[in-house]
């Protein structure tokens, strides 16, 4: 039986840009569902944010997130996007695609956009673009984000992360019973799903038995 896993990530999270390929060589080579949830790291009204400003995070980005990216040989840079955009608009595309079978393929579109292109994803005309690459209908996805179809969706589901599966930092990866916070390898997912494919397989029988009058 597939092992579902929930994947909380925001855009503009170097290290969630970082954390999805592990996942999504994972996803190739064993029975696992992944399901990108949303997470705003500085969502509206709170000030954007501006690593270009702020001499730490620049200086953390070139000590530590893109030797890190180098050694996964993942193709990054820090986005001149300045500052970083809001990420509300893109998750309620996420939320359009996801509802058209395409949530998977939009997520990563925004992500390679954001991180490898360094483009707006807070602009609607961006986003409607990067919908149309995946194979969405671009005249509907813009309507929705202007009329803000997802809006109250999107709100439930970061009310789900804050509150419900009360996410503090993200990535935070959510498999079956276990909680990994952060970069994780692709060893280290695979381990722990592992474990938990073969405790599904072991619970598949719990339960089963045949009463006295011989009923299974």
């Amino acid at each position: 039986m597939t092992l579902k896993i929930k994947a909380y990530s925001d855009f503009i999270c170097p290290f969630c840009f970082l954390g999805k390929g592990p996942l999504d060589e994972i996803v190739k080579e064993k029975d696992v569902e992944v399901e990108w949830m949303p997470f705003e790291l500085r969502p509206s009204p709170h000030s954007k944010i501006d690593p270009w400003k702020e001499p730490d995070k620049l200086s953390s980005w070139d000590s530590f997130i893109l030797p890190t990216a180098k050694k996964l040989g993942v193709d990054m840079r820090l986005p001149r996007v300045s500052p970083h955009p809001y990420t509300n608009l893109a998750f309620e595309g996420c939320h359009f695609a996801k509802e058209h079978g395409k949530g998977n393929e939009f997520h990563h579109r925004v992500f390679t956009a954001f991180f490898q292109e360094e483009q707006n994803i807070e602009d609607v005309e961006v986003l409607t673009n990067l919908a149309g690459e995946v194979g969405l209908s671009m005249d509907d996805f813009k309507d929705a984000l202007v009329s803000r179809k997802y809006r109250e969706v999107h709100q439930k589901a970061l009310n789900h992360a804050y509150e419900e599966a009360q996410i503090m930092a993200v990535p935070t990866f959510i498999i079956g019973d276990e909680v990994i916070q952060g970069l994780a390898s692709k060893e280290r997912l695979a381990q722990v799903i592992d474990k938990e494919l073969k405790k599904k397989k072991t619970n598949d029988f719990d339960g089963m038995q045949c009463d006295i009058n011989g009923y299974c």
